[in-house]
C-alpha cells in the first residue's frame, strides 16, 4: 500500500500540471488575452499531436535500459524537460498576445509556430515520462493487485487536480478582475516556477528506489519479460488481435467524452456564470473531488460487484446524463447549479475511468508492457488533442452561427453546442464498449506471442 501511494505522487504531479494547462492557461488566453478559441485549442493540442511517440518511448523503455534501469531514468529525464518547458510557456504566451495586438501577421505567424512547437516539445517530454511510469505500475503489480493499484494511483491523480485548482485559487486570488498583461505575466511566471520545483522534488520522491537494476521492479514480471522483443515484433503483437483496434477506438471516444469541454469549461464559468479567475479554477476542484469519490466507489465497491465491463457501461451512461445537465445548467446561469452538476460529472467520470483503466492494463502483455501502454496512451493523448481542437473550434463555430442567425447576444448557445456534442460522444463510446472482448484479446495475442518467442529461440 505505502509503495503504491508513494508511486502515485507522480500522477498527482501530472494532475496538478494538467489543471494549470487545461484550465488556467486556457482561461487566461481566451478570456483575458482574447486569443481565438481555435488558436488556443490548436496550440495546446500539439501536446497530444506528438502522442505517437508514446509507442516509441514505451518500446525504448522495454528494450534499452539507462544506467541499468528500464523505467525510472526515462521518468526523471522527461520530468526535467516538461518542467522547464512549462516555465517557458508563460513568457511565450504573453509574447504572442502582444503580437496579436500589434497586428503584424508575419511576426504573429512565427509566434504561433513557436507556441505550437513549445507545446509539442512539452508533449514529447510528458510522453517520455508517463509511458515508462505506467509500464512501471504494470511491472510492480499482477492482475489481482491491479484494480486496487489503479484506484490508488488515479485517486492521487485526481488529488493532484484538486490541489492544482486550490493552488491556483489561492495563489492567483489577487488577479480577480485583472486583465492587464503587464500585471498578469510576472505573477503567472512566478506561480509556474514555484509549481515545477515542487513537481521535480515529488517525482524523485515518488520513484527513487522503485526499480532495481537490470529488470522491472516486480519479480513476478522480471522473469516473463523479454528485452529482446524488437519494435517490429512488439507491433506484431499489438496488431494480432482486432480487439486492440476496438479498445483503442473506445478509449478515443471515452476520453473525448471526458475532455471535450476542457478548453472551454473555465470560459463557460466566466462568460455564462460571471465567475472570476480564482472562482473558475475551483470548478476543476469540484470535478476532481467528484472524480476521486467515483474512483474509490468503482474500485472498492462497484467493480467487484458488477464487473469491469458493466461498470464501464454505467460510467458512460452517467457521463452522458451529467453532460446534458451541464448544458441545462447554463440556462439557469446560477453558480451553485453549475458546481453541483460538475461534481456529478466528476463522479460519473471517476466510475467510468476506473473500469476503463483496469481494462486498459488487462489488455496489456507484460512481455511488451511499455509498447502496449504506449498504444493506449496514444489513444488517450490523441483524443485529448482532438478535444482541445474540437472544443475550441466548436465554440468558435457556435459563435459564428450565433452571429449568422442572430440568435441573441447571450454567451450560452455556443457553449451548449460543445456540451451537446460531447454528450453524443459519450453515447457513442457506450455503443463501442459492447464490442470489447477481453478473452478474445488474450487468445489472439497469446498465439502471436508464442510465434514471436519461437522466432527468437530459433
Amino acid at each position: 500500500m505505502l509503495p503504491t501511494l508513494r508511486l502515485g505522487l507522480f500522477q498527482a504531479c501530472l494532475g496538478c500540471l494538467a489543471v494549470v494547462f487545461a484550465g488556467m492557461l486556457n482561461r487566461v488566453m481566451i478570456s483575458e488575452l482574447n486569443f481565438p478559441g481555435l488558436l488556443v485549442g490548436g496550440a495546446l493540442a500539439f501536446e497530444q499531436f506528438v502522442s505517437p511517440a508514446r509507442v516509441l518511448f514505451g518500446q525504448l523503455s522495454d528494450s534499452h535500459p539507462l544506467a541499468g534501469r528500464h523505467r525510472v531514468p526515462y521518468i526523471w529525464i522527461g520530468t526535467a524537460l516538461f518542467c522547464g518547458l512549462a516555465v517557458l510557456s508563460i513568457p511565450l504566451i504573453f509574447h504572442v498576445a502582444r503580437l496579436l495586438q500589434a497586428g503584424d501577421s508575419l511576426a504573429l505567424a512565427a509566434g504561433v509556430v513557436a507556441l505550437c512547437g513549445l507545446f509539442a516539445a512539452y508533449g514529447l517530454a510528458i510522453s517520455m515520462a508517463s509511458t515508462p511510469y505506467l509500464a512501471l505500475v504494470i511491472d510492480r503489480t499482477d492482475e489481482r493487485e491491479r484494480p486496487r493499484a489503479v484506484s490508488i494511483i488515479w485517486c492521487l491523480l485526481t488529488v493532484g487536480i484538486v490541489i492544482g485548482a486550490i493552488s491556483i485559487a489561492i495563489g492567483l486570488r489577487g488577479l480577480d478582475g485583472v486583465q492587464d498583461p503587464a500585471v498578469l505575466e510576472p505573477v503567472l511566471f512566478g506561480f509556474m516556477g514555484r509549481l515545477v520545483v515542487v513537481v521535480l522534488l515529488l517525482t524523485v520522491l515518488a520513484t527513487l528506489g522503485m526499480e532495481s537494476r537490470g529488470a522491472p521492479g516486480s519479480p513476478s514480471q522480471a522473469g516473463s519479460r523479454d528485452d529482446g522483443i524488437t519494435l517490429r515484433q512488439a507491433w506484431a503483437l499489438i496488431t494480432s488481435s482486432r480487439q486492440v483496434l476496438v479498445f483503442f477506438l473506445f478509449l478515443v471516444l471515452f476520453t473525448l467524452a471526458l475532455f471535450l469541454q476542457d478548453p472551454i469549461l473555465e470560459s463557460y464559468g466566466a462568460e455564462v456564470f460571471g465567475m472570476p479567475i480564482a472562482a473558475t479554477a475551483s470548478l476543476n476542484a469540484l470535478w476532481g473531488i467528484g472524480t476521486l469519490i467515483g474512483l474509490l466507489l468503482a474500485g472498492l465497491w462497484i467493480v467487484p460487484r458488477l464487473g469491469k465491463l458493466a461498470t464501464a457501461r454505467l460510467g458512460c451512461q452517467l457521463m452522458a446524463a451529467s453532460l446534458l445537465l451541464l448544458l441545462l445548467a447554463g440556462l439557469t446561469a446560477r453558480v451553485p447549479v453549475l458546481q453541483a452538476v460538475l461534481f456529478l460529472f466528476g463522479l460519473a467520470a471517476g466510475i467510468g475511468t476506473n473500469s476503463a483503466l483496469v481494462l486498459m492494463l488487462d489488455l496489456t502483455l507484460p512481455e511488451a508492457a511499455g509498447t502496449f501502454v504506449g498504444v493506449w496512451g496514444l489513444a488517450q493523448a490523441m483524443s485529448r488533442a482532438l478535444g482541445k481542437v474540437f472544443g475550441g473550434g466548436l465554440l468558435d463555430l457556435g459563435r459564428w452561427l450565433q452571429d449568422l442567425t442572430g440568435l441573441g447576444a447571450t454567451a450560452f448557445p455556443p457553449y451548449a453546442l460543445v456540451l451537446g456534442i460531447e454528450a453524443l460522444v459519450a453515447l457513442a463510446s457506450l455503443a463501442l464498449l459492447a464490442r470489447v472482448n477481453l478473452r478474445q484479446f488474450r487468445e489472439d495475442t497469446g498465439r502471436s506471442l508464442s510465434k514471436v518467442l519461437a522466432l527468437e529461440i530459433g
